[in-house]
């Protein structure tokens, strides 16, 4: 098992940067896939960025893509997020999670408690 807590989140202004972490307590990373989901109010969760179980591929949602960079220390159990020129959409709660499968998909078997980001216009 694996445990994930998130931080980092917060409130910014458009264009503003964010670096999200995760940290993960239990069972090495690399046992899983990782990755970061967000869900905006009245919306669903949906996928922003992820780690390959691997850890030789990486990819991102097109929403995020050229603006969003995610990496792992996999000795300090860490994922990160790190997210650029932020927009307003960008709101939302934001997940980390770790999937025993090759890639972290919305049905992933361990989550966090999810950390507000809210991006000011």
């Amino acid at each position: 098992q694996v445990q994930l807590a998130e931080s980092g989140g917060g409130l910014v202004q458009a264009g503003g940067s964010l670096r999200l972490s995760c940290a993960a307590s239990g069972r090495s990373l690399s046992t899983y896939a990782m990755g970061w989901f967000r869900q905006a109010p009245g919306k669903e969760r949906v996928f922003v960025a992820g780690i390959n179980r691997s850890g030789d591929r990486i990819y991102y949602a097109d929403s995020v893509k050229g603006r969003c960079t995610i990496s792992t220390n996999n000795a300090k159990k860490m994922v990160y997020l790190y997210m650029n020129s932020l927009k307003p959409e960008d709101t939302a709660v934001y997940y980390c999670a770790a999937h025993r499968g090759q890639a972290v998909t919305t049905r992933s078997d361990y989550w966090g408690q999810g950390t507000q980001v809210t991006v000011s216009s």
